[in-house]
């Protein structure tokens, strides 16, 4: 008999009323529906998280879809099967087998490799018979795969954003340190140390400040407010800005936007993300080189930022909008950067509806392209789930 805490401590309190009625139909008098062993049926099969019923020999006596899904190894029903006909894993036959000896078992981790790799928390309750013998056990894998890795990628944000202050920090501090040791009446040296503390103070602040506005982004906290507007102007407001670091270069940028072309954006965030991609183009150029930008409009409204550089291998180009992944670590930290400027990009232009790709060939030079929505369509209800897509 299937008790209580059972029917609760697995399945929740929304399915188990669910169950609870299936099962037990003829307990409750005040509702006239026939529920019959189907509406079970299709309860279990349309569980997300598989479930796994086994009697006290280990045979399978019922399971769900998603249940059998996870033995990719067997191709019909896996009832009526021995346990040990399924899986080779001795975390879930050890799981199983304590709840059948009278055991529950939770946080079992459990992975699977066939299509792609799998991971799932394991909860075994035992099932007692009439008698009060052993009558097997229910087995519910909760699928965390999502879970895992979203963690991984908080480890490893923690251990970037980590890494990423701690070089500038170190600077300051041993400077600092110097200076106090006497270097302070040091003429020949003093200004190139307090020099030095203010680049590195103000790479922590860039890299604090581009970590609160791609998090902002990404909870949602940023609204885009999309207008029509003339694209040329705004693109030579940008290289405006950026011409002094062009200068330094000799990169020469060329605004081939035509005075007619209009877009749907929000002007401030179309900016940040232009004065990024061309900010880029001009750091990552050969010197005398040259950044182009276009305008195209087709099935999309796109924006082209072009440049003459060393372009990039293709086997960085599926990561290149990752936080704080970088190509050329020294070289991007010379330069100034903080490995978040693309992901920065990428979240905006989701944002719009849009996307952002990039296509490059080692030695010729990388084209970056944000592709927004026409005109015509509207943009400003976009949604977290829209911006934050996975990629």
């Amino acid at each position: 008999m299937i008790s209580s805490r059972f029917v609760f401590g697995v399945f929740g309190v929304g399915l188990a009323l669910m169950l609870v009625l299936a099962v037990f139909p003829f307990g409750l008098s005040a509702i006239k529906i026939d529920f019959s062993s189907r509406l079970l049926d299709a309860t279990l099969n349309e569980m997300r998280e598989g479930l796994l019923v086994i009697d006290q020999d280990m045979v399978v006596v019922a399971s769900n879809r998603t249940a059998h899904d996870l033995f990719s190894n067997v191709d019909d029903s896996i009832n009526s099967r021995r346990l040990t006909e399924l899986t080779r894993n001795p975390a879930i036959f050890d799981a199983f087998l304590d709840g059948v000896r009278g055991t529950e078992r939770s946080g079992v981790k459990v992975e699977t490799h066939g299509h792609e790799r799998r991971v799932f928390d394991l909860r075994v309750v035992p099932l007692r018979a009439a008698n009060g013998g052993e009558g097997g056990a229910v087995g519910v894998f909760f699928d965390v795969t999502r879970l895992e890795r979203l963690e991984i990628v908080r480890q490893e944000f923690l251990s970037n954003v980590s890494h990423e202050l701690r070089t500038p920090l170190t600077s300051i501090i041993a400077l600092a340190e110097t200076l106090e040791a006497g270097a302070l009446d040091d003429r020949e040296h003093n200004r190139r140390f307090l020099s030095i503390i203010q680049k590195s103070a103000a790479r922590m602040h860039r890299l604090i400040d581009d970590i609160l506005e791609l998090s902002a982004i990404e909870a949602g906290n940023v609204q885009v407010r999309p207008e029509i507007i003339a694209l040329r102007p705004l693109v030579e407001d940008v290289v405006g800005s950026l011409s002094a670091a062009a200068a330094a270069r000799t990169v020469t940028v060329h605004n081939q936007v035509t005075r007619e072309a209009k877009i749907l954006a929000d002007p401030h965030r179309l900016v940040q993300m232009l004065t990024n991609l061309i900010d880029n183009a001009i750091k990552f150029n050969r010197d005398g080189g040259t950044v182009s930008i276009g305008y195209c409009s087709d099935t999309r409204d796109q924006i082209k930022v072009e440049d003459t550089g060393e372009g990039i291998p293709s086997h960085h180009l599926d990561r290149l909008f990752e936080r704080f992944y970088r190509v050329d670590r020294a070289r991007s930290r010379e330069l100034g950067g903080t490995g978040l400027g693309l992901a920065i990009v990428k979240h905006l232009a989701r944002a719009h509806g849009g996307e952002v790709t990039v296509e490059s060939r080692f030695g010729e030079g990388t084209r970056f392209t944000i592709e927004l929505p026409h005109k015509s369509v509207d943009v400003s209800n976009q949604t977290q789930a829209d911006i934050a897509a996975p990629r």
